[in-house]
């Protein structure tokens, strides 16, 4: 069939990306010739040439492009497939792409100069200067090769290392023979090629996420006494608040803080229509950079068939779902990373004591190129446990003094399995293999895992890399500092001067000093399992997970609206029954507010009390809100781009719980024995009801936008020059479709979405071959301006509608919109 198509006259209008017609493609089905059957009949000459696919050398792969953009790939083994997929990611990211992996690589200083700030995708560094110190010490050190050599299961597996040598291929072949149009970087000089190195380097930076990555700025000004540079806020103690710190690692370690979330669900099938499973995943993303997620299907003939979302520079479907199974991720409420409190020689701040013998510090000397000066040069200090910090974020200083510092330890600095993990999720055929998949590979990071499956089964486990901290560890080892962060945060800052305190191994754990996956919060196979970025406890309200280690997250305290709104919504649809994925489908779009459902009505009521419809605002003046009462009555309690009244309530909430402390909102307050419908009932004599509202009233007529404006007419994006209505909320109010957009009332309002729901999918199954299944990528395929496919599913986010998958060779095949490439390899 191979020669077919190189002698057939179809082969150039197949190969270079026409549209074809429907009369043709069938044609091309009824005769056998799929495009399926000549890749799976690429000569075996791979083992040969490295797994080559022609006889000329290199690696290729066959790519069909359906709607939207969307490839569809097939290749002969998992280099080729590696191959397809760093082309197709190229083709669409390039730019996003090449301004990360400047990142990884320590150079953004060169090319854009030390103050400038990288876009937050791979770490929380505020500048370019502190990022490239913190990537080129990785660098420098070695850590990503010795990561790469580290036999598995502790390093990444044979499949995943030819996943990463393709991309890295793939991507470099699509620079050498195409032209980059985006003009993010066309005719920049640092877009460059890349090694396999880079991209195991970009998948480090993605696992030290919520560990290292979030505090490189802490890691680089870490410096001893004596040095002359402060390390600390001016007016800084060097001793810590232990009171201070619980708050600030509270807030710091708080999910719903992060510029990532999700909600997932999965229904059993004693719930749904068929008997089937369903699950609808909704990760909330950043909307641009390098933490977006791309969409594809990778398929090996015989091997690996698997549709989702891949974060950009990485070569596996992190979340997706396959003939057999669906998963999606949420982000964690476990810590991934704890502090060791140094007792320093007294004769050397460089120096610490464990069980009473020093031993000195690690010296880093790390140097970076400045565009138009001399490389900058600093030191890094590292101890057993990690580096030395200076800081956890602006509110947790951690001063080197003459007697003690404080090093980071974060077990997922020698964590490179998380393509492992999700690789092996794509060939898993039901919870169970889901469940096995994470416990052979244990590559999680820093998020949970939502599953359902065809025989109807459902999974939550919240199966991620954290530093094995008991609460006896924790009792036995904290400092003062420390019995103040690990209740309130699961933060633990043990005694680093005793060998004892070291976290110890689970006989199940992949890697030392990490909890084995046996002792992972896990629900299987309730009617619902559900998360919303709080912890495990109320992955089913019926069910509440309870026993593990604070580390992983709390119990019996207050939830979030976002997961209260979440377990109303879906427990009522458990209960209903008769399930089907257009059910999924209308959960997503419900737009319901919870915050409104909850004090809407009290706030209206109160507004309306008001003396002569008059409010004092914040400066003092006396406002007339007499029209938001009626506004706040009859809004609908949507946040639906229609709604009258939800940016109303929206701007007067953010204001009231911005300004009044939950005891004084609520007249019932949280009751653990009742946590989805507690607190509740707004104290409408709460003094911060009438501020609030007079400061909403004035933004508003200020930025003449009517009380009663619809919402979409103010949160929206412009792409193409063509505004977008966008329906959704933000975290305060609790809506499932989660949007998160900056105030800029010069601009009509909410102008451009930051970050929020994502890629989308709804999916099930009907008992045929192919698995009943619909998504969005709400911020479209490429960010290429220039791009066919860089606006037209965000335009469908705006109307609500869905993208039909096509998962099923037929369906690929008989897209109106069918577009073919061969890409290879030229040597």
């Amino acid at each position: 069939m191979l020669r077919f198509l190189h002698a057939n006259p179809l082969r150039g209008r197949l190969l270079h990306g026409r549209r074809r017609s429907r009369p043709l493609l069938r044609r091309v089905a009824l005769t056998g010739v799929t495009l399926l059957a000549a890749t799976a009949a690429i000569p075996g000459a791979a083992a040969q040439d490295r797994g080559s696919g022609h006889s000329g050398g290199g690696l290729s792969a066959v790519i069909r492009y359906t709607e939207n953009g969307i490839p569809h790939i097939l290749a002969q083994d998992y280099a080729h497939l590696g191959f397809g997929t760093g082309w197709a990611q190229a083709a669409d990211q390039v730019c996003v792409l090449a301004d990360g992996f400047l990142t990884v690589s320590g150079e953004r200083s060169r090319w854009f100069g030390p103050q400038a700030a990288p876009d937050g995708s791979l770490s929380s560094a505020a500048g370019n200067l502190s990022s490239d110190l913190y990537f080129k010490g990785v660098r420098d050190s070695g850590t990503v090769e010795k990561l790469l050599a580290t036999p598995a299961p502790a390093g990444p597996g044979k499949e995943v290392k030819e996943l990463m040598r393709g991309w890295a291929a793939g991507y470099n072949a699509w620079l050498a023979q195409n032209r980059i149009t985006d003009p993010a970087c066309k005719g920049a000089a640092w877009v460059r090629p890349v090694t396999v190195t880079d991209v195991a380097a970009r998948g480090f930076a993605v696992s030290v996420l919520g560990g290292q990555g979030r505090a490189v700025d802490g890691i680089t000004t870490a410096q001893p006494p004596g040095t002359g540079v402060r390390t600390a806020a001016p007016g800084a103690r060097d001793e810590v608040d232990p009171g201070t710190a619980a708050e600030a690692a509270r807030e710091f370690f708080d999910t719903t803080r992060y510029d990532m979330g999700s909600n997932a669900v999965a229904f059993a099938g004693s719930t749904t229509a068929n008997g089937s499973g369903l699950l609808l995943g909704n990760p909330h993303y950043p909307w641009q950079g390098g933490r977006r997620f791309w969409q594809s299907q990778q398929t090996i003939p015989g091997e690996l068939n698997v549709s989702g979302g891949s974060l950009l520079g990485t070569a596996v479907v992190n979340i997706g779902f396959n003939e057999k199974v669906a998963w999606s991720h949420t982000v964690a409420t476990g810590t991934p990373v704890n502090l060791h409190q140094l007792a320093l020689d007294p004769a050397d701040p460089t120096a610490y004591l464990v069980d009473g013998k020093p031993e000195r510090m690690t010296a880093r000397r790390v140097s970076v190129q400045v565009a138009g000066g001399a490389p900058v040069t600093r030191t890094q200090w590292w101890t057993r446990y990690g580096p030395v910090v200076s800081n956890l974020g602006g509110g947790l200083p951690l001063p080197w003094t003459t007697t003690t510092a404080y090093a980071l330890a974060d077990p997922n600095a020698a964590n490179l399995r998380a393509s492992d993990t999700a690789l092996a999720m794509g060939r898993a055929r039901s919870v169970a293999g889901i469940q096995d998949a994470l416990r052979r590979t244990q590559g999680l990071p820093w998020v949970n895992t939502v599953a359902a499956d065809s025989a109807g089964g459902t999974l939550f486990t919240q199966s991620q890399v954290l530093p094995r901290i008991t609460d006896e560890l924790a009792a036995r080892c904290s400092t003062p500092l420390g019995r103040a962060t690990y209740p309130s945060s699961g933060l633990a800052v043990l005694d680093g001067s005793r060998g004892d305190c070291a976290p110890g191994s689970d006989p199940d754990a992949v890697q030392p000093g990490v909890f084995g996956p046996g002792k992972a919060p896990t629900l299987r196979d309730a009617a619902y399992a559900e998360n919303s970025n709080d912890s495990a406890w109320l992955a089913n309200a019926g069910k509440p997970l309870t026993g593990y280690e604070r580390i992983w997250g709390n119990v019996s305290t207050p939830r979030s609206l976002r997961t209260r709104g979440a377990l109303e919504d879906v427990s009522a649809m458990a209960a209903r029954g008769g399930l089907t994925v257009p059910d999924l489908q209308k959960q997503q779009f419900a737009n319901r507010v919870p915050a409104g459902d909850l004090a809407a009505a009290d706030a209206a009521k109160a507004c309306a009390a008001l003396p002569g419809g008059t409010a004092t605002g914040g400066d003092g003046a006396a406002v007339d809100v007499s029209a938001a009462c009626g506004v706040l009555a009859a809004w609908d309690r949507t946040a639906d781009s229609s709604s009258r009244g939800a940016l109303l309530f929206d701007r007067f909430w953010r204001k009231l719980t911005a300004g009044t402390a939950a005891k004084d909102l609520w007249l019932v307050p949280f009751d653990a024995a009742d946590p989805v419908r507690t607190p509740r009932t707004l104290n409408q004599a709460a003094p911060g009801i009438g501020r609030a509202l007079a400061d909403t009233v004035t933004e508003l007529r200020a930025a003449g936008i009517a009380p009663d404006a619809p919402l979409g007419e103010h949160q929206f994006v412009v792409r193409g020059g063509q505004k977008l209505p966008v329906g959704g909320g933000t975290e305060a109010l609790g809506v499932w479709n989660k949007i998160e957009a900056p105030w800029n009332a010069a601009a009509g309002g909410y102008p451009e979405v930051v970050h929020g729901s994502s890629h989308i999918q709804a999916v099930g199954w009907d008992g045929g071959r192919c698995p009943v299944a619909r998504t969005l990528l709400t911020y479209s395929q490429s960010s290429n301006p220039n791009a066919a496919d860089y606006a037209d599913q965000t335009r469908l986010f705006s109307q609500e509608r869905w993208v039909k998958a096509r998962f099923c060779e037929w369906d690929i095949l008989t897209s109106p919109q069918l577009k073919v490439v061969w890409p290879r390899e030229r040597r």
